[in-house]
């Protein structure tokens, strides 16, 4: 079983994922943690309620690793809640390293089954919404840990 930690400004908040429901956003995110690729970038879009999201090699929201990766909708655990790690993208099938944690399940029920969940927070859930628009990533680490 993997997790992972989010080493923030803020703090550092621990990740399950969910393997069984999106192993190929998953291993995408794994891949791109290990290779180092989230480390330094921000936080470049932060809606208070709503959610946090990182991942755009730029800042802006606009960019990604260089490919694209299919959308996977149909696992048990695709609804969003607060603390749902979820793969941000700019249409069906676009996503690549931009993510969002999300901050409630009210504000973001209409994105199940539209955005890949594929992780939660489970250690540091308290840290994601003191996070402000422009906050780091210093590093997000990879453990496989014994299930």
């Amino acid at each position: 079983m993997l997790t992972a930690e989010i080493q923030t400004e803020k703090g550092t908040m621990t990740l399950s994922f969910y393997e069984k429901d999106a192993p190929g956003t998953v291993a995408n995110f794994v891949k791109l943690a290990r290779e180092g690729f989230y480390d330094g970038l921000n936080f470049h879009r932060v809606i208070p309620g709503f959610v946090v999201q990182g991942g755009c090699p730029n800042g802006t929201g606009a960019g990604g690793p260089g490919y694209t990766i299919p959308c996977e909708l149909n696992g048990e655990n695709q609804y969003h809640d607060l603390g749902v790690l979820s793969m941000a993208h700019a249409g069906r099938n676009t996503g690549g390293s931009q993510f969002f944690i999300c901050l409630s399940r009210a504000s973001t029920q209409h994105l199940d089954r539209q955005h890949t969940c594929f992780g939660k927070v489970t250690e540091g859930l308290e840290i994601v919404p003191q996070i402000k628009q422009g906050d780091k990533i210093i590093k997000i680490t990879v453990n496989e840990v014994e299930a």
